[in-house]
């Protein structure tokens, strides 16, 4: 039933299938300057891939302290969102498709909470959504004849200023208009602080830790690939696998350990998703902070520099060509692991008390004001 020719990953096919071409042979990591450069210069940033960045040990000491310290927390908001999406779906048959690759070890999360209190098996897939693209609709197709009456939930790790929110609501009415598959854009996330979803575990801006890593954290998986060179039209987007980071590899590490806590909050987290709305209004509060820094900052010009919650920050600092680091505060834990980033890169951080989220990351585009 399952595709063939699909990226190898470090998680086990019982947790998740990833709908994603194998292109680890082919396919060559671009610097830091190169893809900055072409990104800024009108190409798309799926076309080029970072290279990897390898954590120092300080940094990879922060990330175990964080998931020992948080792993009860984010296991209590898995059963929360886990919950609500049992109880919006009104249905036992669900299909979880996480949204590659920060959604991927939450996706895993959500399946084994679902098995573990509930006795559902939810059949897990991780498909490509890219800006400006939309999500890999070769994908979505086949998702859909694999399970043609089931309720397809998209799932991801967390949320900025909603970008990825509206590009899932376009691809899902594209797809609905035109071949008539029954998606729904109610996207699912652990933590939702831009204020864009709908389902959620909680909208405050903290630190999943599986965002302070890249694919050690998420199967050995690369970002998601389009480029016509390597993807053709009846192809799935497509991934590396980096096998030669399996001695660092801690994504099993990592699901493990937050499903460890399980029994211990689902209780919890069962009372809170029956006593609380099933969802919630989404009101853009994040995006309209992001456009007011825009005007002030980028003289309104270009809204994709700005990459708002501790999250997307993280992101900029292990990835992009940080201009510098906005933060509400230098005290609270889930900013620590990028005052280490920042010092590393040599990124200025500066303290905004006002501000809405946690730590913004503004991205370095030769026009600052």
């Amino acid at each position: 039933m399952i595709a063939t020719g699909l990226v190898k990953t470090s998680y086990s096919e019982e947790d998740i299938v990833f709908l994603l071409k194998d292109v680890t042979e082919d396919f060559t990591e671009s610097t830091l300057e190169e893809r900055e450069k072409a990104v800024q210069s009108g190409s798309h940033y799926a076309e080029r891939l970072p290279v990897e960045y390898r954590p120092s040990e300080e940094y990879t000491k922060l990330y175990k302290e964080s998931v020992e310290k948080t792993k009860e927390q984010w296991s209590y908001f898995v059963g929360l969102l886990t919950k609500r999406i049992h109880l919006h779906a009104n249905t036992d048959d669900v299909v979880l498709v996480s949204l590659a690759r920060a959604g991927s070890p939450v996706g895993i999360l959500i399946r084994r909470y679902a098995r573990q209190t509930f006795g559902l098996e939810w059949p897990h897939y991780s498909v490509s959504i890219l800006r400006g693209k939309g999500i890999d609709e070769n994908a979505m197709r086949a998702i859909r004849k694999w399970h043609p009456n089931s309720r397809i939930q998209f799932v991801d790790g967390w949320t900025g200023k909603g970008a990825i929110q509206t590009e899932l609501t376009n691809s899902v009415l594209s797809l609905n208009e035109k071949e008539g598959l029954d998606l729904h854009d109610d996207l699912a996330v652990l933590a939702d602080p831009g204020a864009c979803s709908v389902l959620f575990g909680t909208r405050e801006d903290l630190l999943i830790p599986s965002a302070c890593l890249n694919s050690t954290v998420s199967g050995l998986v690369s970002r998601t690939i389009l480029n016509d060179r390597f993807i053709g039209k009846e192809d799935f987007h497509g991934a590396k696998f980096y096998g030669e980071l399996l001695g660092e590899d801690v994504s099993n590490d990592f699901v493990n350990r937050i499903a460890a806590c399980f029994s211990q909050t689902a209780e919890a987290a069962g009372k809170e998703a029956s006593s609380t709305p099933v969802t919630a209004e989404r009101t853009w509060q994040g995006k309209m902070e992001v456009e007011e820094i825009s005007k002030k900052l980028y003289s309104g010009t270009n809204h994709q520099l700005i990459k708002p919650g501790v999250g997307e920050t993280t992101r900029v600092l292990l990835r992009r060509d940080p201009w510098k680091v906005l933060v509400r505060s230098l005290d609270h834990p889930s900013v620590q692991h990028l005052l280490v980033l920042a010092e590393e890169k040599n990124v200025p951080v500066e303290v905004v008390p006002e501000l809405f989220y946690r730590a913004i990351g503004l991205i370095r585009s030769g026009q600052e004001t």
